[in-house]
């Protein structure tokens, strides 16, 4: 009975009615009893994969949590260390060229959110945890995408998608709500190339390959910071795809259907909550080394901070750990790191903020080994856009860290 609901799994994912989620038609009882035979039969390999994430004694004492149950007992700044540690191992690379960013910053609670488009059900803008964010609302199969000029192709060849989604505290009993995410892709003709859905501890995909048929997999046991905001990040490279959660990758698809657009979803279930905040799409990153040799200098988004601080993100330290690679391989580079913003706020705090957030990734450079007098820190503040200060677009361009050859 197990291996036939295992298998109704898989086919129904094969379905063109893939919107409808890959376990929806079992029900709630079918779900559960599918994903505790899958759980007892998920490859070794790939658990061994997932578990190296915590080899390091540190990340083993503050990260570990139990399947469904929270984390325990965090010292902050060690977990911190930990999380940093993980993404400086990672080989995602964000993209350098921004085609859609949504930090949340100026929309309203209870409005829907300004820069996307409502496919289907309904969605809001909420605040968790003090961070504005969108709320796809349970029971509706809430569906946006990124408004877009062509919604159905604007995605390159080569592209990356960073987001911010949150995981409560999920248990057997069903305390609270639980978490359902679905990312989507579609190819020019509004076709599925890929459905990824995720959180509370494991990760489906079935998907299209350049060519054949239909294919799928999944990761389980997967183990997340709960009652917090973890980050999802996808990079497509003309036919190779990858995902990664917390800068640990957990998908690696070497040959897919080239997509042109997506939306995120959740279910029609009345229990499944649905978050996400910092959306960002960007074309696909040029070596850093290739950018500083033509130009003199390199701009990177992957790079970021906290909304109005100086506190650099966990998940900027792959970008950061490439930057003390070059620096490394090569000993004659000096740099001044530079900090832009775009003219939200005024002139006088943006200024500050610039030069705490340079001050700040040079402070951090010097930490994992790169000697001082090969860097100093400026802030530029809002003096020196790239872009149209007057569309979110262009505000996103402007928000940025140059690394200037001295």
């Amino acid at each position: 009975m197990k291996s036939i609901i295992i298998f109704l799994i898989a086919a129904m994912s094969f379905t063109p009615a893939m919107s409808q989620g890959f376990l929806k038609k079992l029900g709630k009882s079918a779900k559960k009893t599918a994903e505790k035979a899958i759980e007892r039969n998920v490859n070794k390999k790939v658990e061994n994969e997932v578990d190296e994430t915590f080899e390091d004694k540190n990340t083993q004492q503050n990260m570990e949590s139990d399947t469904n149950d929270t984390v325990k007992n965090q010292n902050p700044a060690q977990a911190n260390m930990s999380v940093e540690a993980i993404y400086a191992k990672s080989d995602f690379v964000a993209g350098d060229e921004i085609i859609f960013d949504d930090p949340m910053v100026n929309e309203q609670i209870g409005e829907f959110p300004s820069q996307w488009d409502l496919l289907h059900g309904n969605a809001e803008v909420a605040s968790m945890g003090g961070i504005k964010c969108i709320n796809l609302e349970a029971g509706t199969n809430a569906t946006i995408a990124p408004l877009m000029k062509d919604m159905r192709n604007y995605l390159p060849d080569v592209f990356t998608v960073e987001f911010d989604y949150w995981v409560n505290s999920y248990t057997e009993t069903n305390e609270g709500p639980s978490q359902e995410y679905i990312l989507r892709f579609f190819d020019s003709e509004g076709d599925n190339v890929m459905e990824l859905e995720f959180a509370e501890g494991r990760v489906n995909w079935v998907y299209a390959p350049g060519s054949g048929d239909i294919r799928s997999g999944n990761v389980h046991d997967y183990k997340e910071v709960i009652n917090d905001w973890s980050h999802m990040s996808v990079s497509f490279n003309k036919r190779a795809f990858k995902a990664y959660i917390n800068g640990k990758r957990v998908v690696n698809i070497p040959n897919m259907a080239v997509p042109a657009s997506l939306a995120i979803k959740n279910t029609g279930w009345d229990d499944h909550r649905t978050l996400v905040t910092n959306f960002r799409i960007a074309k696909g990153a040029v070596p850093l080394y290739d950018r500083m040799m033509s130009e003199g200098k390199f701009i990177t988004y992957g790079i970021t901070f906290d909304i109005g601080k100086s506190t650099i993100k966990p998940e900027s330290m792959g970008e950061i750990s490439r930057i003390v690679k070059l620096m490394t391989d090569n000993p004659g580079l000096k740099f001044s790191v530079e900090g832009h913003t775009d003219n939200t706020g005024s002139a006088a705090s943006n200024q500050t903020l610039s030069e705490a957030r340079s001050k700040a990734i040079v402070d951090k450079l010097v930490e994992l080994g790169i000697s001082k007098d090969r860097l100093s820190s400026s802030g530029k503040g809002q003096n020196s856009p790239i872009a149209d200060n007057s569309t979110d677009e262009g505000r996103a361009k402007n928000r940025r860290v140059e690394f200037v050859k001295m």
